[in-house]
């Protein structure tokens, strides 16, 4: 790899079959420590609603637990989908967060309601959104940026705590909105290229064309998130991989999770027209031995000129699934350790 990027991780607490959320929770916490011994930089969780397939849906207190078990890697929200709160009560968690674990809390925000395809209309009941929640995602950005800064004199309502803390703020984003939006207000971006590959290029573009310098970001800062499997061997990997594949089917016909066994033989357990469907959706998906995987990921990074890299990996298999990220560890592709 021509550029050494600092590598860092997004989980959602994948439920697997035959399990509890419980378990999914622990499974993430221990992933956490060992990424940290690893040299991973960053632990990030998501939030998603309705769905049995992810335990990461109090993404806050997700993150606290995490926090607690670690002492080095930074934790944070991959994102928090903020038309779902008040501005003021991110501020207020996540300022305990950072309060509790000084130094080593991120907030990436994301303008999803976090519900799935199908979902829409009940998830907005459930979460008591109002009808144009969306609508108001940059003013949202903004206010909440004020809940962070240092109390001025009058301040009728300050955040507390909250107020005057460093929490680096993120923009989240699979489309060019939100590349734009975090370019326009000077903060790091991250685009979701595990959901659109295709638009990666173009979005990282969007984002640096329009950067401007803000107090929080001198210059741009871009990351990319990969959905990535690492095995020992090419077929080990493709084998980890039809958990996945089952589990998206099972989506697509509205059952959302838990993450189904992998199977031996996933052409003979599908259609054609069914595996067509998954290929559309993980087309990009990097899966093989390390110095395939590797490759593949150099060549990402040198397409968007991404300044670090976030990997999602999704594998029945925990042993597997610890497996994968030390591999791309050791083998070298990667800067390792903490924000120097």
């Amino acid at each position: 790899m021509a550029t050494r990027v600092p590598i860092s991780i997004l989980d959602f607490c994948p439920v697997l079959e035959g399990e509890t959320p419980r378990d999914a929770l622990l499974q993430a916490t221990s992933l956490a420590a060992h990424a940290e011994k690893l040299g991973y930089r960053r632990f990030w969780v998501t939030e998603h609603h309705g769905a049995t397939l992810a335990a990461s849906s109090a993404t806050p207190v997700v993150i606290s637990h995490i926090a607690s078990n670690t002492t080095t890697l930074r934790v944070g929200s991959g994102g928090v989908m903020l038309p779902n709160y008040a501005p003021f009560v991110v501020a207020e968690q996540f300022g305990t967060l950072a309060s509790l674990h000084p130094g080593r809390i991120d907030l990436g925000l994301g303008r999803s309601t976090g519900t799935h395809t199908g979902q829409e209309k009940i998830g907005a009941r459930a979460l008591r959104l109002a009808p144009d929640a969306r609508e108001h995602y940059v003013s949202d950005v903004q206010e909440l940026q004020s809940y962070f800064r240092m109390p001025t004199p009058g301040q009728e309502f300050p955040a507390v705590p909250g107020s005057g803390l460093d929490v680096p703020l993120w923009l989240l984003g699979s489309s060019t909105f939100s590349a734009e939006e975090a370019g326009k207000l000077g903060l790091p971006f991250v685009f979701a290229a595990h959901i659109a590959p295709d638009l990666a290029v173009r979005a990282l573009e969007t984002y640096r064309a329009n950067f401007r310098p803000s107090a929080a970001l001198e210059r741009p800062y871009a990351m990319i998130c990969v959905l990535a499997i690492a095995a020992d061997a090419d077929e080990m990997a493709k084998y980890l991989l039809t958990s996945l594949q089952i589990t998206l089917l099972d989506a697509q016909r509205g059952k959302w999770g838990p993450l189904q066994r992998p199977v031996q033989d996933f052409a003979a357990a599908t259609t054609e027209a069914e595996r067509a469907i998954v290929a559309k959706v993980i087309k990009r998906a990097v899966v093989g031995s390390p110095a395939k995987v590797c490759a593949e990921l150099d060549q990402m990074i040198a397409e968007t000129a991404a300044d670090e890299l976030m990997v999602l990996t999704i594998v029945y298999d925990q042993a597997a699934r610890h497996r994968s990220f030390e591999l791309l560890a050791q083998h070298g592709a990667f800067a390792l350790g903490p924000t120097p």
